[in-house]
């Protein structure tokens, strides 16, 4: 484009977006004419898979085995046991990977793919149930499986109508569906999906909990309400979490001062660091249970009102403060 003028450059940059809308607009065409037309054999295969006792195969070649695997792994990350079996490589030797027990989840858009129709007779010999997503409901795959999903187009994306692209959307938004309904009467629960992603950002959104950042012991800024403010600054400043609990002579959690209360203080009053701190504090602190996902108490500070807020108090079952966790912790865990 470096050759181009102004006035070419622009003409250039608004075709290509309109090809590109054009795509876009073909591919949300074939998923609004899938989404019309589900029907009941959607129910069976989805109760297939929920029922079976054994695990989903997923099965492909080419741009389907693409899709195949994405589908496979879906399931096996949302609680269904799943792995994906590539055709060519099932026909020399991975078949003996699939059991009686499994379903098989075959698809093409063709339908009449050779690898996958040769590994039709030993899913019957074994006994398992066989669903085909496929472009074409006349196919030989579609009339040998047990239940068949439709996954026709119109036509492709593509200018000449031969790249798979509404195909394989479509394909992999069946597939998508299928997966987040069983994984919903499988009654799934954020806790569930943790233990499926122990690893990384996602890993530890779902998995730290409160108990597992928050600041205890030694580090957990603590006056007694009879103290002057120069005490909790001090408390302030050591513990270095921009605030302190106030609590009583039973140690029960009474109130708080925080880093914003301090500043306030101090455009109102001269002898700041002699008033007594429970004329000053904060006395509806807000708490939070130490099991509460970090995520959950992010948030919560997030859109606390009147105002966001940095910290929150864990109590023991006495009232007396356990903990603090402060909104830096939450962020360095799960983002």
């Amino acid at each position: 484009m470096s050759g181009l003028s102004d006035g070419e450059r622009d003409v250039l940059e608004n075709r290509l977006i309109a090809h590109g809308c054009e795509v876009l607009a073909i591919e949300q065409d074939g998923i609004a004419r899938l989404a019309s037309g589900l029907g009941a054999e959607f129910a069976r295969a989805a109760r297939t898979i929920i029922e079976t006792k054994g695990r989903l195969v997923v099965c492909g070649v080419g741009k389907s085995g693409i899709v195949a695997r994405k589908i496979a792994a879906t399931f096996a990350s949302t609680g269904t046991p799943a792995f994906f079996l590539h055709s060519s490589e099932a026909v020399h030797g991975d078949l003996g990977t699939v059991e009686g027990g499994d379903v098989v989840l075959a698809v093409s858009k063709s339908g009449e793919g050779q690898e996958l129709l040769a590994m039709i007779p030993v899913f019957r010999d074994i006994g398992v149930p066989l669903i085909a997503i496929t472009g074409s409901v006349a196919s030989t795959l579609a009339e040998r499986a047990d239940l068949v999903l439709d996954a026709s187009v119109e036509k492709e994306a593509c200018p000449m109508d031969l790249v798979p692209t509404a195909s394989t959307t479509v394909a992999l938004a069946l597939g998508d569906a299928l997966a987040m309904v069983v994984m919903r009467e499988k009654d799934i629960d954020a806790n569930r999906f943790a233990v499926f992603h122990p690893g990384g950002a996602l890993g530890r959104r779902l998995l730290l909990r409160v108990r597992d950042a928050m600041h205890t012991g030694a580090e957990l800024p603590v006056v007694r309400d009879g103290a002057l403010m120069h005490e909790a600054i001090v408390e302030i400043v050591n513990k270095r979490l921009g605030m302190t609990t106030i609590v009583d002579d039973t140690g029960r959690l009474v109130g708080i001062i925080s880093d914003g209360d301090l500043k306030r203080i101090l455009m109102d009053r001269s002898d700041v660091l002699e008033v007594p701190v429970e004329e000053v504090m904060i006395r509806t602190p807000k708490t939070i249970a130490e099991d509460v996902l970090l995520a959950e108490a992010l948030e919560r500070m997030e859109t606390a009102t009147p105002s966001p807020i940095t910290s929150l108090i864990i109590l023991n079952d006495d009232g007396s403060p356990k903990g603090v966790i402060h909104i830096h912790d939450c962020l360095k865990a799960v983002r």
